[in-house]
């Protein structure tokens, strides 16, 4: 039974009321329905609907289209309606037409109904596409404004901090091979912090092989805070470095990228005692 529903499932039964067969597939249709009843059933009940769907809709074949689908008909010798038991090997062999069949014009407004539903699918698939990439667009715009208010908020926020009276403001000048330099910097006595005001900042450029590095003077020896470069940043008006405990001063010299263990004292930029 499972073959037998698997071959009525196949397609092929409707195929061959179309006429769109091989010779060799219309043979074994033929057999197949002599053996097994319930595909002879099933042939007369494809032919029963499509001529019913063709009556309800009046739709009337072109000559050719008859003839073709009359030629490819089930031939009835008998009052049950059986097929025939033997067939020549010839494509020429004599058919004995049955009922005119309007079939061939069901499957052409069922394939032209699935085309127009495949490409109703294919805009509105289109269109939840855009809408989908403009959503992300949109989500990508709010994230990075996201990004924007928080470091504009953590920026207020440090600004806050000094001005509460914590912190230390130094002018750093300039030494003897850089006079016109000078920076500013806040320093906490309570909490120990450290931060470079970026906004108030002259310091020659520095290239891209070097940085300049903060250092602290504590007890007469020179202890790392960190490395930065001499050009404002708008995202960090405040730059933390490392925190220092009881410094007697602060310097900056140029070092290669990266900062070094100890200050190369040639090129101290500025420098100032606390």
């Amino acid at each position: 039974m499972e073959e037998v529903k698997a071959y009525i499932e196949s397609g092929v039964l409707e195929l061959y009321v179309l006429g769109e067969v091989s010779h060799a597939e219309r043979l074994e249709v033929e057999a197949m329905a002599l053996k097994h009843p319930a595909i002879k059933a099933e042939l007369e009940e494809i032919e029963r609907s499509m001529e019913l769907f063709a009556e309800e809709h009046e739709i009337e074949p072109s000559p050719e289209l008859r003839n073709r689908i009359l030629n490819s008909m089930v031939t009835n010798l008998a009052d049950d309606r059986t097929f025939r038991s033997k067939h020549t090997e010839t494509e020429d062999a004599p058919v004995v037409p049955m009922r005119t069949s309007e079939s061939s014009s069901f499957y052409k407004y069922a394939f032209a109904a699935c085309l127009a539903l495949l490409l109703v699918s294919s805009i509105a698939l289109y269109n939840v596409y855009n809408q989908l990439q403009d959503s992300k667009g949109q989500i990508l715009a709010l994230n990075a404004q996201k990004t924007q208010y928080a470091k504009t908020v953590n920026l207020q926020s440090d600004e806050l901090e000094i001005y509460r009276g914590n912190y230390k403001m130094i002018k750093l000048p300039g030494t003897g091979k850089t006079p016109k330099a000078w920076m500013m910097l806040a320093w906490s006595p309570v909490k120990k912090h450290v931060m470079i005001d970026m906004a108030n900042l002259n310091l020659p450029a520095n290239d891209a092989a070097h940085q300049y590095q903060l250092w602290a003077i504590v007890d007469g020896k020179p202890v790392d805070l960190g490395v930065f470069d001499a050009k404002p940043d708008s995202a960090t008006v405040m730059k933390i470095m490392k925190s220092v405990d009881k410094p007697q001063a602060f310097a900056v010299t140029l070092e290669p990228k990266g900062g070094s263990v100890n200050p190369t004292m040639a090129n101290m930029t500025v420098i100032a005692t606390i």
